[in-house]
């Protein structure tokens, strides 16, 4: 299997996107609507890549333990990325990063711990949990009217209650193993 297909070689592209992404969330100081969509956009496209890539490996039957191990490395880092920039500007608030960051690195560090023992493949919570994170973090990027804050602040509540949710399960599991 080689290593450089086309599934990581989405992976890795996802990766080199990001200081583009952030560029474009900084831009302007954060507040030109134009450069929150660029953003918005880029970090959207991310987004799509993770989608396509594992679909891509599983459907050409390209898995690698690269691609395994880099995939959620780059999800952590997307949303990282978009989080931690957020929260620089005062969009989002720094404890929603801390706790959702703190569990990501937690299931990550967990996830090459168990390694040997077998991969705990990624539940459907987990893929719900990746999906709101996506969506709610956009939304703090997003140049979006005041009415529309509620939803988004309420989308938020629930992607850090799956968020923690899903990290338990995760622990659980790999405790059996």
């Amino acid at each position: 299997m080689q290593l450089i297909n086309l599934p990581n070689s989405l992976t890795i592209l996802r990766v080199l996107a990001l200081p583009f992404c952030a560029y474009a969330l900084f831009k302007n100081g954060g507040n030109d609507s134009t450069w929150q969509i660029i953003a918005w956009c880029g970090f959207f496209l991310t987004g799509l890549t993770d989608f396509l890539d594992g679909k891509l490996a599983r459907a050409r039957k390209e898995v690698t333990a690269f691609g395994t191990f880099l995939d959620p490395v780059a999800d952590k880092a997307a949303i990282g990325t978009a989080m931690i920039g957020l929260s620089i500007q005062d969009k989002l608030w720094w404890w929603v990063t801390a706790v959702i960051l703190i569990r990501e690195i937690a299931v990550t560090a967990l996830r090459l711990f168990v390694i040997k023992g077998g991969v705990i493949p990624a539940s459907k919570g987990g893929k719900l949990k990746a999906m709101c994170q996506g969506f709610g973090v956009g939304f703090y990027i997003l140049p979006l009217p005041t009415w529309a804050h509620l939803p988004r602040d309420l989308l938020m509540a629930f992607t850090i209650g799956i968020t923690l949710t899903t990290g338990f399960d995760y622990f659980k599991k790999a405790l059996k193993k």
